[in-house]
């Protein structure tokens, strides 16, 4: 395989995006992909803002385009718009690349800026003389990689890459599904209050008879309860081991999660990990399988998670255990549905912040047990079959960053027989 360097002007375009007014959003059919959007690999059209303004064509995107962040901590991240939804634009300080295909293919273009090599080269020309991080077009244009000579050499190894990154997106879409499968059927038995009675019947719409919760100030199915999270499980929060000990830390085999990879609502791995001694040292304590993490500030405030394997967490978590393992997944639902009213709450200081007595002072209404078992055995091959895939996904994007540099880099090449 014959390879060449070329810098990035001479291959594609890029095309920063349209400064859409504050006044334009909020409504209209078109999508806005801003820089909380770009979720490396993909672009998380779910989280996109609506415009009724339509600009020009160039700032559109479809399928199979991708994008990058121009600016702010998460600059350089780069994402793939994966689905066929129309009217998609970009926002300013985000940027898509149009290829010169006589030279570069498409997709190959968008793994060469995956690559480590390209994120240090962003890293290392960024504007210091801005608030925040910042890099232009014109700088972008003179990052330089090589390119197989052969087109054809190019799209076979782009569609290696490709082809784990669509599983790792089919992964994804289906956990997507079945979260909001487990959703639902709690909102249908524990919202609506519609779970089977004793005929196996809908309780609510059967003319299931309600009564008024004093605690709750609201109507509840009679025979049902109400609580503190703290009568019904136990909570605390992690700790922090001093950061400027090693011992702390180097070779550490214990999990220490923190608050901003409750953005997964099922967690099955982390990268960080403290020693025993760090753990002694510090207020962290060992949360077991299946606890319910709260984010209480930052970013990802109010966010709830299941863990699924034995860690600790930083200061920034809380972890709700209840000691009867049916009502995990009713609680870990019910905390989940009040996210809007956390936030609420936490609105006004410096950043978001959820106390801990917060969290244990919540009111929750009780069913009786046999429902709550249930629930809990209704959704268990849900969340089982969740975590397989999650797990999945893990090891795929291992193979695929493996294989990015080994590819790109002309170290490995892919048999085209």
């Amino acid at each position: 395989m014959e390879l060449k360097k070329y810098k990035l002007g001479e291959v594609c375009t890029i095309i920063p995006g349209y400064a859409f007014k504050s006044s334009d959003f909020g409504c209209g059919k078109n999508w806005v992909i801003k820089i909380k959007d770009i979720a490396p690999p993909a672009i998380n059209i779910a989280t996109a803002d609506k415009v009724a303004v339509t600009p020009s064509n160039k700032y559109k995107l479809s399928k199979g385009d991708y994008v990058m962040a121009m600016t702010g901590a998460t600059i350089g991240k780069v994402g793939m718009l994966q689905t066929n939804i129309s009217n998609v634009f970009i926002n300013q300080r985000v940027c898509k690349f149009v290829p010169n295909e006589h030279i570069c293919d498409k997709t190959y273009l968008y793994y060469v800026l995956s690559t480590q090599s390209f994120k240090n080269f962003i890293f290392n020309n960024i504007d210091s003389k801005l608030a925040q991080p910042n890099i232009g077009h014109p700088t972008i244009y003179k990052y330089s990689h090589l390119f197989p000579n052969c087109i054809k050499e190019q799209k076979l190894i782009a569609s290696v890459l490709h082809n784990l990154d669509c599983k790792i997106a089919l992964n994804h879409a289906i956990n997507d599904n079945l979260e909001a499968m487990a959703k639902q059927l709690y909102d249908y038995w524990f919202v609506q209050f519609d779970f089977p009675n004793e005929e196996g019947k809908p309780y609510k719409s059967s003319g299931g008879a309600m009564v008024y919760n004093e605690k709750l100030k609201r109507e509840i199915p009679q025979g049902w309860t109400a609580a503190k999270i703290k009568d019904v499980a136990q909570t605390y929060s992690g700790g922090t081991p001093t950061s400027t000990n090693s011992e702390y830390y180097d070779g550490g085999n214990i999990p220490w999660i923190n608050s901003g990879e409750l953005n997964n609502s099922i967690i099955t791995s982390t990268t960080n990990y403290i020693t025993e001694e760090g753990l002694k040292n510090s207020s962290a304590k060992l949360y077991p399988q299946d606890t319910i993490l709260v984010a209480l500030y930052g970013a990802t405030a109010g966010k709830v998670s299941l863990l699924s394997f034995e860690a600790c967490s930083n200061q920034a978590v809380c972890g709700v255990i209840p000691p009867n393992k049916i009502m995990t997944t009713y609680i870990r639902y019910y905390l989940f549905s009040l996210y809007e009213h956390f936030i609420t709450l936490s609105s006004g200081s410096a950043r978001d912040n959820i106390s801990q007595e917060t969290i244990k002072n919540t009111i929750l209404p009780i069913p009786q047990e046999k429902i709550l078992k249930e629930y809990s055995d209704a959704v268990a091959p849900i969340i089982s079959k969740t975590i397989a895939n999650q797990k999945e996904m893990e090891n795929l994007t291992k193979q695929r960053d493996e294989l990015l540099p080994l590819l790109l880099n002309g170290q490995a090449s892919v048999n085209s027989d």
